[in-house]
């Protein structure tokens, strides 16, 4: 019987197993990067606060509220917004509202690729978070 998640330390490899996708690819190091940048001072917040107008609109109305509070001014307004590219799709690509557009888009023929992005819409905070193929 497996054990309950958190109950056991698991190593690096289980951890980026655990939620692994074909072809996804998670850019946790990188935000934790740049945020050990920003808090060391190299990195000022205009420069990692720097969402576009419309991705924070996005944020606001499509996104998916997160339980966490943003990394960079503490505020509970983080969200995560998926974008998806592909053949049919505006060149800008797609933000999914809801889990019916994603499932319909997977059971094209054509290959697609998510995108989520982490924003804030208080300061303006926006990393991306994974990509995947759907």
């Amino acid at each position: 019987m497996p054990l309950p998640y958190g109950s056991v330390k698991f190593g690096l490899s289980d951890a980026v197993m655990a939620r692994h996708r074909p072809g996804e690819i998670d850019y946790r190091l990188a935000r934790q990067n740049l945020l050990h940048a920003f808090r060391a001072g190299s990195v000022s917040q205009l420069q990692i606060c720097d969402a576009q107008t419309e991705l924070t609109r996005n944020a606001s109305h499509c996104g998916v509220a997160l339980e966490e509070m943003c990394p960079v001014c503490v505020t509970n307004n983080l969200r995560n917004v998926t974008y998806v590219f592909g053949p049919r799709l505006p060149s800008g690509g797609r933000c999914i509202t809801n889990l019916a557009e994603v499932t319909r888009l997977s059971r094209r023929q054509a290959t697609y690729t998510a995108y989520v992005v982490e924003v804030c819409i208080d300061c303006g905070w926006n990393h991306l978070i994974r990509s995947y193929v759907l």
